[in-house]
């Protein structure tokens, strides 16, 4: 996670390896991580509720997919240490199957997308640093091969690699 790299939205078993170390990595750059409870995230307005709180967005943050998307891409160095942020999610299990899981994963790498890139949605140089943005899901029992059949959506990339599952944006629909 040193650098922003694609894709930005992984899933996989809990205690993983790979993530301990990247997490830590991530922090011990000056990063910041945060962690929610899949359970807190049923639907749009308890997931953007969870986020806010967990980050500290301001209280204009409008409680909907667009605004999780602009402030998840504007982010302050008091939120992201000047480095980034990971948002680890634990239990992700109980995702599976949720009405707006598709939308979820689109707008996670929409956010990710446009504060690891250097230009502004409109195409133009931005006014800030890049920063580092990933989003872990760490799965109890569900594999990340059924996991990935819950994701289909004609926004997104879903790739399952070595037990674990990313989800990307399709540049191709994106920026064509």
């Amino acid at each position: 996670m040193s650098m922003p790299t694609t894709p930005w939205v992984v899933f996989g078993p809990r205690g993983a390896a790979e993530f301990q170390e990247q997490v830590a990595a991530l922090e011990a750059a000056g990063g910041r991580a945060y962690h929610l409870d899949a359970r807190d995230l049923s639907d749009m307005v308890s997931t953007c509720d969870a986020f806010a709180a967990a980050i500290g967005f301001p209280g204009y943050f409008g409680r909907n997919w667009d605004a999780l998307v602009d402030c998840l891409d504007d982010l302050h160095p008091h939120e992201t240490g000047g480095v980034g942020i990971v948002v680890v999610v634990h239990g992700a299990d109980v995702l599976l199957g949720a009405e707006h899981l598709q939308v979820f994963m689109t707008v996670l790498c929409l956010a990710a997308d446009r504060a690891n890139t250097e230009t502004d949605p409109d195409g133009g140089p931005r006014e800030r640093p890049v920063v580092i943005e990933h989003f872990l899901f760490l799965l109890d029992e569900v594999e990340a091969e059924e996991f990935a059949q819950g994701i289909v959506h004609p926004d997104v990339v879903v790739e399952v690699r070595g037990g674990f599952l990313t989800v990307a944006l399709d540049l191709a629909v994106w920026r064509p």
